[in-house]
């Protein structure tokens, strides 16, 4: 009787491995911190529910909980015939390089790293640019000359946001000051709200008056912070504006609903093409959020300068340094 169940598992096993393989049914995989962490995971869910609604092809998922389950989720979803498999982050790398070539016929995208296999889309943003914007703002509106970033994991895509982020800030008050903390060196620097706020509160005590985080979860701890001492914090990667409405300056969005949905329907409509895709200023990639939630902080000065550098950023008058291509940031 035990054998009788355990062929029939098998039996439905192989029937739902070619039942998602016939409908192409899209996966992804979600990096430490979970699909609701309101920064990058959110944005990647909010780019798979919206392929959701639009063609009724549901996905699946996966949270991940720890490192050790990168390939194993991945070689999961690829063994029941999910296309394509997409995973929000560049610790998914490794893992990645080594499942892809055992699963020629899927097809697999990363966020935020290069993998180099013949199956892979490789989506990389160009965050300096978007930071440069949001620094521009941070400047004109703060009143001390003095404004604060605070990262994740410290990494050099983490410094690459803070080294945009200080340009932007002295190409409006060269004589700025820009505190500058990492949260830690480890994937749970993504999810330490409580730090996140420790480490805001110690820069306002040095007289920063605006905070802009690239922390994922972490950056709840950031805005909570900025708002309880009354002085204005800068979200990342999705709209955090409604977070904390009236005390959010604005956030620096960072596409990657657009990743993923792309993805989705890329392959969804045979479209699919491998290779690296670099999302910047000029493809809508990258950017800053204006809504209700910010409407009365952000001066038509202020968003006519942001306008401008934006112009000049894509017609290459403005050339944002790059950290990932040379770690010697010019104004750090």
């Amino acid at each position: 009787m035990k054998l009788i169940k355990t062929l029939i598992g098998a039996a439905a096993f192989v029937g739902m491995a070619s039942t998602a393989m016939a409908q192409a049914t899209p996966a992804i995989i979600f990096d430490l911190g979970g699909k609701f962490d309101k920064s990058f995971n959110e944005a990647a869910n909010a780019g798979a529910e919206r392929f959701t609604e639009e063609t009724g092809i549901a996905f699946r998922e996966f949270e991940l909980q720890s490192e050790a389950q990168r390939e194993q989720a991945l070689r999961r979803f690829a063994q029941q015939g999910n296309n394509p498999v997409v995973m929000t982050g560049f610790s998914f790398a490794t893992a990645l390089d080594t499942v892809a070539p055992e699963f020629p016929d899927t097809n697999f995208v990363i966020v935020d790293m290069v993998v180099d296999q013949p199956n892979v889309r490789s989506v990389v943003f160009n965050e300096h640019e978007g930071s440069y914007l949001v620094g521009i703002l941070a400047a004109m509106a703060s009143k001390t000359g003095k404004v604060g970033f605070v990262g994740g994991m410290d990494i050099p895509l983490i410094r690459k946001f803070a080294c945009g982020y200080v340009q932007g800030v002295k190409s409006v008050n060269p004589d700025a000051v820009v505190f500058q903390n990492m949260t830690g060196t480890t994937g749970a620097a993504w999810n330490d709200p409580v730090k996140g706020g420790e480490l805001t509160k110690a820069q306002i005590e040095q007289g920063a008056d605006v905070i802009y985080h690239a922390a994922g979860g972490t950056g709840r701890g950031v805005l909570q912070a900025a708002a309880d001492a009354g002085v204005l914090g800068i979200g990342v990667d999705s709209n955090q504006n409604y977070m904390q409405p009236g005390s959010v300056l604005t956030s620096m969005l960072k596409r990657v609903d657009v990743a993923v949905y792309d993805a989705f329907n890329d392959v969804n409509n045979g479209e699919f093409t491998p290779g690296i895709q670099v999302l910047g200023l000029a493809e809508g990639g990258v950017g800053w959020a204006l809504d209700e939630n910010n409407a009365s902080l952000i001066t038509d000065e202020m968003k006519a300068a942001v306008e401008a550098a934006t112009a000049d950023i894509i017609s290459g008058k403005i050339v944002v340094h790059d950290y990932m291509s040379d770690s010697a940031c010019p104004v750090d």
